[in-house]
């Protein structure tokens, strides 16, 4: 028998191994949720969001507990070591060395630990949980003009006990230092449940039985085995931290020790003073090498930041569309001051001593976050070439001495060519540390092998230069089995006997730093199919290849901010929920083991991924926000399709999903409809029969649907010879026909000819937000066939009021129909009503309104279309303020679906809400969706208006 796959022995015995860990893991879980106060989960859903970090790597864990206080970490110690189950603290998952990955218990503290326990302002010292979110402390602390120093690009959801786990560091350092640099004493649980407080000094600490001794013993190899004036050496124990002259300083030993040695239950940390004022220096060089070559002579001005990038990390817009001055490699040099005129004075002093060749002093707040999230993006950013290759961390945060930096890049650079890879270098210049990622190819046995010579070359290059293997992220898997090289193997062996005194029974995180897996296992990608997923949707910008699409996400979580105060849309539902499911990072992990088959076994049929999707909203704001692209309302689209493919969908995928083909035949019936809905009992059976949400009022029907109204309209004519065509979306049409009518009136003021379609034409947005992907080719298909002839004559602007409608024919249009050219043409003469405007009568003056305006941009205008053109048309008419970020909740189905409620009221009381609460009277409530008009209506009874409608309403009679 050649395949003993078809053995019947060999098949019960595998069955009887799967029954008999099944029947573990039952145990296991019961035993953990007697003792623990906090959740338990070792559910499919848990088990496969945590499979990976933000890493190259993939382990799968047994289940997530989330402990309630050091108890229960101790309770969940306690029955892993018993059942021999390994434990692995987790943070925000955005570690990039794979430390935060595991296959046992993955303590998640981001549920319960996260409270920040007190702020002492006058010693400068804050007591915080391990599961606290940086930018929550630092906000807290604001009020006192403190902060806390080190800030990585993921202070918005990485969490204390993150940064202390991997010595985190950020753009600060070089003024501020390291989280150790920034840590005054820890509360740690160890492995066999014994409490310890590490302080600095043998007498105020309670540290593990035998540490001073082992110090004692290995005096000399701690003193000589390290290298020295190396301001980002995170690689390794820290144990040269313990010996005498450096005053036994048991926390900052602790630090950077990736969860192998304690779990840290609290911490208390250290303050520094903030700036009231600061200015950017940002200076342009030829190169990067000149570029850092010239970071380490601005150190003695005491800068807050030396940050470096060059000009291959600045793509999208030029570098000269993003605010930086001429050349091919900047420096991102902060200062801080009492007053702005300080910071500016202190930043132009910076300028004039970095030998530059063009410098720019920027201390406008708005400008200030632009170029800074240039910056901060680049971990994501960085993660596609040019060509939209793929790029990956592994080799991302190496550090050598500042002085040392230009000569090093200029050296890794050539070796990147030798191993035939390209690379894009930035990261924290001033102290001499590098993030980069690389176009490895993971997925193949060659590529892998690359991978691996790459790294053993890159650890000898670092090394030679005095540097570190880790600069900020730790080692994880991808460089401990590398440590030799760096730290010879007798310091080496004393970091696994170290860990035994901390952990003998090897139950924390085993597998990292100590006695390390190889850098080439557990790789995230091994898993994925090796051939094309049929799908739907083209995916242009990932070689049509699904699970590509899914690749994209690299794990740093941006989606998982819960600040609302912020122009972006992504990611509502989590911002709402704070479940990692909800968030797009989660969703696409669901995604990647969907397609993995190992922990979620159902593929397209998958509950668990049904369940995560069905918050998304569809606001389509990854798509924008998110650093790499990822565009999460299309993965569920084509979810949906194949998850219904053949099978009895939703009601409400019938009614809200069809739309379209409801509206047509109840126009004529729309008085009576309209009746029948405010009657009580009737609007109630209609709801739950069409599966909509029973706190929902249902929308009245336009007594004269727009077509209806604009045949008589003087100036509108057949697509022949207009200058723009109108495009009547369903909802305009039907629903809301008085902005249609006000945009007829504005184009003709401003002196277009426009022109309808000559037939029946639809966007197919609601068949695709349910995933009625055939139906909407069908539909699209025939919408090309009405406007081919329109769109023969070249340049002719289609204009589309409702930006949801607007975004589909832009994007969703040529990603379904990728091979009808008409689709492209179609898609590329889409325009928003101010675009029209701008494009088609750049002379025309609008009405002069002068009031204030209050309300939102439509999420998917934000997302898709832009709103620039419609920022500089309300600035033409006197419309001052600024529309909200976010998105109202209600987007498009989504809010009037059963079971949503709650969640789109909670996303509408975010920021649309409030807003418009505290306007002042005589504010103009604008809000070009209908679902956002709609939203704004039933909520908080406000008649939104289309900034057409304000415009029209301007014109007055004589006009």
């Amino acid at each position: 028998m050649a395949d003993g796959a078809r053995d019947p022995a060999a098949g019960r015995e595998r069955e009887s191994g799967r029954a008999g860990e099944s029947e573990r893991v039952r145990e296991l879980a019961h035993a953990l949720a007697q003792v623990v106060r906090g959740s338990v989960d070792l559910g499919v859903t848990a088990r496969a969001l945590t499979t990976m970090d933000a890493s190259n790597y993939r382990r799968v864990p047994l289940g997530v507990v989330a402990p309630r206080d050091a108890d229960d970490v101790a309770a969940v110690l306690a029955v892993c070591r018993t059942y021999g189950v390994p434990v692995v603290p987790r943070g925000g998952g955005t570690s990039i060395a794979g430390q935060a990955t595991g296959t046992g218990i993955v303590l998640d503290f981001t549920r319960f630990m996260r409270s920040l326990v007190s702020v002492d302002a006058e010693a400068r010292t804050a007591v915080v949980q391990p599961g606290v979110v940086l930018d929550v402390l630092r906000d807290a602390v604001a009020p006192h003009s403190l902060t806390f120093g080190p800030d990585p690009s993921t202070h918005s959801r990485c969490t204390l006990g993150g940064m202390i786990g991997n010595n985190a560091c950020g753009a600060h350092s070089v003024a501020w230092g390291t989280t150790a640099d920034n840590i005054r004493d820890l509360t740690v649980v160890s492995a066999r449940g014994e409490r310890h407080h590490l302080s600095q000094g043998w007498q105020n600490s309670t540290s593990p039985v035998g540490l001073r001794d082992f110090v004692i013993r290995h005096l000399s190899a701690l003193r000589t085995g390290y290298p020295q004036d190396l301001p980002r050496r995170i690689s390794g124990y820290a144990m040269d931290a313990l010996l005498p002259e450096r005053g036994a300083d048991q926390a900052r030993a602790f630090c950077g020790s990736e969860g192998t040695l304690g779990v840290v239950t609290e911490a208390t940390v250290r303050l520094v003073e903030s700036p009231p004022a600061r200015a950017l220096a940002v200076l342009g060089y030829a190169d990067e090498s000149e570029a850092a070559e010239a970071a380490p002579g601005l150190l003695p001005y005491g800068p807050l930041t030396v940050e470096g990038m060059a000009a291959d990390l600045v793509r999208v817009r030029g570098a000269g569309a993003a605010g930086l001055p001429r050349g091919g490699a900047w420096l991102f040099v902060e200062a801080g001051g009492a007053t702005e005129t300080e910071a500016r004075a202190k930043a132009a002093e910076l300028a004039r001593a970095g030998g530059a060749l063009d410098a720019r002093v920027v201390s406008e707040r708005a400008a200030l976050r632009a170029l800074w999230r240039i910056r901060e993006d680049a971990a994501g950013t960085a993660t596609r070439m040019p060509d939209g290759t793929e790029a990956w961390p592994g080799w991302e945060d190496c550090a050598v001495p500042p002085a040392r930096l230009g000569a090093y890049l200029r050296e890794f650079r050539s070796l990147l060519a030798s191993h035939n890879l390209r690379g894009t270098p930035y990261g924290h210049f001033g102290d001499g540390c590098i993030h980069v990622r690389i176009d490895f190819d993971l997925l193949t046995p060659a590529g892998v092998g690359r991978f691996r010579s790459f790294s053993e070359d890159l650890a000898d290059l670092v090394v030679a230069h005095g540097g570190s293997l880790s600069g900020e992220h730790g080692d994880g898997q991808a460089r401990a089995e590398l440590l030799p090289k760096m730290y010879g193997p007798e310091l080496v062996d004393l970091f696994g006997e170290f860990k035994d005194l901390w952990d003998p029974d090897g139950l924390l995180n085993p597998g990292i730093l100590a006695r390390p897996a190889r850098l080439d296992e557990n790789l995230r990608f091994e898993v994925l199919p090796k051939g094309p997923v049929d799908v739907a949707f083209g995916y242009p910008h990932d070689g049509g290849d699904f699970s590509a699409a899914v690749r994209r996400c690299v794990g740093v979580a941006k989606c998982r901010t819960a600040d609302a105060s912020s122009s972006s849309v992504m990611c509502p539902s989590f911002r709402v929920t704070g479940e990692e499911e909800h968030s797009t990072r989660g969703r696409a992990r669901l995604l990647h083991e969907m397609l993995a088959g190992e922990v979620v076994t159902d593929g397209w049929r998958s509950r668990e991924v049904r369940d995560a999707l069905d918050l998304c909203l569809s606001c389509k704001g990854c798509r924008s926000d998110c650093p790499v692209g990822v565009d999460m309302a299309t993965y569920k689209a084509e979810f949906l399709h194949h998850h219904y493919r053949g099978r009895r969908r939703p009601a409400s995928h019938y009614t809200l999903g069809r739309l379209p083909e409801w509206l047509r035949p109840a126009a004529p019936l729309a008085r009576p409809l309209n009746a029948a809905a405010r009657l009580r009992p009737l609007a109630s059976l209609a709801k739950r029969l069409a599966g909509l949400a029973p706190e929902r009022a249902i929308p009245p029907l336009a007594p004269r649907t727009f077509l209806r109204g604009a045949g008589g309209v003087r100036g509108v004519r057949g697509p022949d010879g207009a200058t723009v065509i109108l495009w009547p979306d369903t909802f305009t049409n039907h629903l809301s026909p008085q902005v249609g009518w006000a945009a007829l009136r504005v184009l003709a003021d401003a002196g277009m000819e426009v022109g309808l379609p000559a037939g029946r034409v639809c966007c197919g947005l609601t068949y695709v937000s349910t995933g009625q992907l055939d139906r909407a080719k069908m539909v699209l298909r025939h919408t090309l066939d009405v406007m081919e002839p329109a769109l023969a004559e070249a340049d002719r602007p289609v204009v589309v009021l409702e930006p949801s409608c607007a975004a589909t024919l832009r994007t969703d249009l040529p990603e379904l129909l990728p091979d009808d050219p008409r689709a492209a043409r179609l898609a590329a003469s889409v325009r928003t009503f101010a675009e029209a405007l701008e494009e088609c009568a750049p002379d025309w003056t609008p009405p002069r309104l002068d009031r204030p305006v209050v309300g939102q941009t439509h999420c998917h205008q934000h997302a898709v279309l832009g709103d620039t053109a419609d920022r500089r048309l309300r600035e033409k008419a006197g419309l001052t303020g600024e529309l909200s970020g976010g998105c109202c909740g209600l987007a498009g189905n989504f809010g009037f679906e059963r079971g949503h409620w709650e969640v789109s009221l909670a996303c509408a009381e975010e920021q649309l809400l409030p807003a418009v609460r505290a306007a002042a009277p005589g504010t103009e409530v604008l809000a070009d969706g209908y679902s956002c008009r709609t939203q704004l209506a039933q909520l908080a009874g406000h008649r939104a208006r289309h900034l057409a409608e304000v415009l029209a309403e301007g014109l007055g009679p004589g006009r």
